[in-house]
């Protein structure tokens, strides 16, 4: 097992993102925004100069963690973006000898019932990344997030069912946010345990998050891991108990949130918080492998 993180929430730039990974003692970042854009979607001469420094820094890119078929894309929309972003990722990954890549499955059509969502167009299209990526050697991993899979467990694993080679990252904190449309309306919204329950054989990778939702406003305050509703502590007992030995990639949320620039911090404020996370949640594992052991 070992940790990384969205450094993004860090620090903007990469020589803050190595600095807060070193913090840590960790080896890896989960490369998402250098400078406010994507790793895929940097200039080649930005993109060597970051390579150069993780080099001489001697810290990994374990996973991009990519914008393709995530959130901001309509299956409506033509797919050439999210070619285009994996034609770039691969090259890049291939140069740093990162193996996770991190895609999802195009936005929820709110104006469509959830079994009318075009599944055999984002199956289709996602059939085509996942080759791409797995002729290239890279494993793509669905994140449970604002997407078709992200939907319910349910749609997570028609996904799997009609996408040969695609595995998981399991988000523990994104249920919490997000309405379970394979319930009738008005949707309830998930339970992160449930979710992981159903899904755990498929999961590669796993994000880490906790929050707690607001039913009067309708909004979620983000925690550090395992003060939320999103079973942090179950979940990692058992990972644990299960032999689970992949990446855990903290993603904080406390002083960043990727998908709302209105959360905003001081710089010292962003670096803080997102060490401070990644001790909290050393020590949470460390107690929660104490309790096993001594059970």
């Amino acid at each position: 097992m070992y940790f990384t993180g969205f450094a993004d929430e860090a620090a903007a730039d990469i020589d803050g993102q190595i600095k807060a990974t070193k913090t840590l003692n960790w080896q890896n970042i989960e490369a998402r925004n250098i400078n406010g854009t994507q790793i895929h979607d940097l200039s080649d001469a930005d993109f060597d100069t970051v390579a150069e420094k993780l080099a001489a820094a001697d810290i990994k890119i374990n996973c991009f963690g990519s914008a393709v078929a995530n959130w901001a894309k309509k299956i409506t929309d033509p797919f050439d973006s999210s070619l285009a972003e994996a034609r770039r990722a691969i090259p890049r990954m291939q140069k740093l000898s990162t193996r996770l890549i991190r895609i999802m499955s195009f936005a929820v059509l709110e104006d469509r019932q959830p079994d009318d969502q075009m599944q055999d167009e984002r199956f289709r299209r996602l059939r085509e990344l996942v080759k791409m990526f797995a002729d290239a050697g890279i494993t793509a991993v669905h994140e449970n997030c604002m997407n078709y899979g992200g939907m319910s467990w349910h749609h997570t694993l028609e996904l799997l069912e009609n996408v040969p080679g695609l595995k998981l990252v399991f988000d523990t904190g994104n249920p919490v946010t997000l309405d379970d449309r394979s319930q009738p309306k008005p949707y309830p919204k998930q339970s992160s345990w449930d979710f992981y329950r159903n899904v755990r054989e498929h999961i590669e990778y796993v994000h880490i998050k906790d929050a707690i939702w607001d039913p009067k406003t309708n909004q979620p305050t983000y925690t550090f891991a395992g003060d939320g509703q999103g079973n942090v502590k179950e979940i990692l007992r058992d990972l644990l108990k299960t032999g689970y030995d992949g990446g855990i990639s903290m993603e904080p949320h406390l002083a960043v949130v990727f998908h709302d620039p209105s959360v905003k911090s001081s710089e010292d404020a962003k670096f803080n918080s997102y060490v401070e996370y990644g001790r909290r949640f050393e020590n949470l594992l460390n107690q929660i492998q104490t309790e096993l052991n001594d059970s």
